[in-house]
């Protein structure tokens, strides 16, 4: 099925969805409806975004949400929270477009930790996003992943990896985030 038909069927199922679904992403031949995040979750998306938004220039925007789209590899995803241009919030309501995006962060799931590992490990470096900052709050840990480009047998990846445990402070691109700020998801 063309990326264009499964959009289509995703947004009609989002319809029709109960209350506890608050979007979708498409990711290879699946649609992935997605539930509200925990409290912890938030959390983590609220402390990092202050981080972040203290430290960024003039021009720039550090979000939470916000669909970023790639047609061509017929990909749709909801990241946790990205950095962009605040130009792009002039555009039309559409999906942000993965060239505009500096950074890209996912909050692993409890349920769901696969999909931030290796999905988008994957895919995240073929839409050509020049960072992303996965956060484990399930071990306390996560790891900042930079310069994508072709690995081995040409296939996308990111080519540097820095992994590091909560307390520690992370230099992320231009940036530093103290994951002191961060909490481990309860036992």
């Amino acid at each position: 099925m063309d990326y264009a038909r499964m959009r289509a069927i995703a947004e009609e199922l989002m319809k029709h969805a109960p209350e506890p679904v608050k979007s979708f992403e498409i990711s290879g031949d699946g649609i992935y409806m997605m539930m509200s995040p925990s409290r912890f979750h938030d959390f983590i998306a609220m402390r990092l975004n202050r981080q972040l938004d203290g430290q960024l220039d003039d021009g720039l925007v550090s979000f939470p949400g916000g669909d970023v789209e790639d047609p061509a590899l017929g990909r749709l995803r909801r990241p946790d929270l990205i950095v962009v241009p605040d130009e792009v919030f002039g555009e039309e309501n559409a999906p942000f477009a993965p060239h505009d995006l500096l950074l890209v962060a996912e909050i692993v799931s409890p349920s769901n930790h696969s999909n931030d590992y290796l999905d988008k490990m994957d895919e995240y470096p073929a839409m050509g996003i020049p960072l992303y900052l996965l956060v484990d709050p399930r071990k306390g840990t996560g790891s900042v992943m930079s310069d994508p480009g072709p690995g081995p047998g040409g296939r996308p990846c990111y080519r540097t990896r820095h992994d590091y445990v909560f307390g520690d402070k992370v230099t992320v691109g231009p940036w530093t985030v103290d994951t002191s700020e961060f909490r481990t998801y309860p036992s």
